[in-house]
Protein backbone atom coordinates (compact mmCIF):
# COMPACT_ATOMS: atom_id res chain seq x y z
CA UNK A 1 0.00 0.00 0.00
CA UNK A 2 1.35 3.43 -0.91
CA UNK A 3 1.86 6.27 1.57
CA UNK A 4 -0.92 8.24 -0.15
CA UNK A 5 -3.33 5.32 0.29
CA UNK A 6 -2.35 4.98 3.96
CA UNK A 7 -2.92 8.70 4.51
CA UNK A 8 -6.29 8.51 2.77
CA UNK A 9 -7.36 5.64 5.03
CA UNK A 10 -6.18 7.52 8.13
CA UNK A 11 -8.26 10.58 7.24
CA UNK A 12 -11.27 8.49 6.20
CA UNK A 13 -11.20 6.62 9.53
CA UNK A 14 -10.99 9.89 11.48
CA UNK A 15 -14.01 11.32 9.67
CA UNK A 16 -15.89 8.02 10.09
CA UNK A 17 -15.15 8.14 13.83
CA UNK A 18 -16.73 11.62 13.95
CA UNK A 19 -19.89 10.29 12.28
CA UNK A 20 -19.99 7.30 14.61
CA UNK A 21 -19.47 9.45 17.69
CA UNK A 22 -22.32 11.83 16.85
CA UNK A 23 -24.59 9.14 15.38
CA UNK A 24 -25.53 11.25 12.37
CA UNK A 25 -26.13 10.16 8.80
CA UNK A 26 -23.76 10.94 5.96
CA UNK A 27 -23.81 14.57 4.85
CA UNK A 28 -21.90 15.71 1.77
CA UNK A 29 -21.10 19.17 3.13
CA UNK A 30 -20.00 17.85 6.53
CA UNK A 31 -17.83 15.16 4.93
CA UNK A 32 -16.10 17.65 2.66
CA UNK A 33 -15.56 20.07 5.54
CA UNK A 34 -14.25 17.40 7.94
CA UNK A 35 -11.91 15.93 5.32
CA UNK A 36 -10.51 19.40 4.60
CA UNK A 37 -9.94 20.00 8.32
CA UNK A 38 -8.35 16.56 8.77
CA UNK A 39 -6.02 17.16 5.81
CA UNK A 40 -5.02 20.53 7.28
CA UNK A 41 -4.36 18.96 10.70
CA UNK A 42 -2.35 16.21 9.04
CA UNK A 43 -0.29 18.76 7.12
CA UNK A 44 0.43 20.53 10.42
CA UNK A 45 1.88 17.33 11.86
CA UNK A 46 -1.05 15.47 13.41
CA UNK A 47 -0.23 11.93 12.20
CA UNK A 48 -2.26 9.84 14.65
CA UNK A 49 -5.68 8.67 13.52
CA UNK A 50 -6.89 8.77 17.11
CA UNK A 51 -5.71 12.36 17.53
CA UNK A 52 -7.29 13.43 14.23
CA UNK A 53 -10.61 11.85 15.26
CA UNK A 54 -10.47 13.32 18.77
CA UNK A 55 -9.78 16.80 17.39
CA UNK A 56 -12.63 16.59 14.88
CA UNK A 57 -15.01 15.33 17.57
CA UNK A 58 -14.06 17.98 20.12
CA UNK A 59 -13.86 20.94 17.75
CA UNK A 60 -16.87 20.28 15.47
CA UNK A 61 -19.92 19.26 17.50
CA UNK A 62 -22.51 17.58 15.30
CA UNK A 63 -23.63 18.62 11.85
CA UNK A 64 -24.16 22.23 12.96
CA UNK A 65 -20.48 22.44 13.91
CA UNK A 66 -19.44 21.68 10.35
CA UNK A 67 -21.22 24.66 8.87
CA UNK A 68 -18.83 27.46 7.90
CA UNK A 69 -20.83 30.19 9.58
CA UNK A 70 -21.56 28.14 12.72
CA UNK A 71 -20.26 29.79 15.88
CA UNK A 72 -17.06 28.26 17.21
CA UNK A 73 -16.87 27.06 20.77
CA UNK A 74 -14.78 30.15 21.55
CA UNK A 75 -17.54 32.43 20.34
CA UNK A 76 -20.25 30.98 22.56
CA UNK A 77 -20.93 33.20 25.58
Amino acid sequence: MSKVQEDHILITKAVSAWYQHYGVGWDEHASSFLCDVAIELYAKGCRSGEMLAATLISDYVGIAGTRVNAPSSGAVH
